[in-house]
């Protein structure tokens, strides 16, 4: 059983979770083909939910948890977040803002300065898939018990098809 902030809320709250393990390749990277793994194992590979981290100019960060295949939807972030500009976080950025590495970023347990956004794509399937914070590891819960954990963050449409 893996440790992590993420494992540690759950248990806090309750929460029931699977853990997913996803096989390293060699230098360290999540395996490319998680999509098949997960089919293979009778989970949905679009339950997964991605968290994207942007960087506002005035170097906030902001975490938008999507679920499928949705890109995000810049101008509706911009609009949203009353920002002009707007990028991708960069690779070292992740780790500095989340606590997190990259293939690892859970929508929860985050430090409070990252606002969080949360896509209504997650309203679609019963059951998501969640970065655990420890690279190798996903978890799977319930959307409900996800949303319970995120009642303090701004839920809409973020996304694009």
């Amino acid at each position: 059983m893996i440790e992590s902030p993420v494992t540690a809320l759950l248990q806090e709250n309750a929460i029931s979770f699977d853990e997913i393990v996803i096989p390293l390749s060699e230098d360290k990277k999540p395996i490319r083909n998680l999509e098949e793994l997960l089919t293979s194992e009778g989970r949905n590979p679009h339950s997964v939910v991605r968290s994207l981290l942007f960087k506002t100019p005035a170097n906030k960060f902001v975490l938008l948890a999507v679920a499928g295949g949705g890109k995000a939807d810049w101008a509706t972030l911009r609009k949203h977040l009353g920002e002009r500009k707007l990028r991708m976080a960069e690779y070292d950025e992740v780790p500095e803002a989340t606590g997190y590495i990259v293939g690892a970023v859970p929508p929860i347990a985050l430090p409070s300065e990252v606002t969080v956004l949360v896509d209504s794509s997650i309203e679609q399937f019963d059951n998501v898939i969640i970065g655990s914070g420890v690279l190798g590891y996903a978890l799977s819960l319930t959307k409900a018990d996800l949303l319970s954990l995120l009642t303090e963050s701004e839920q809409g449409k973020f996304t694009k098809e």
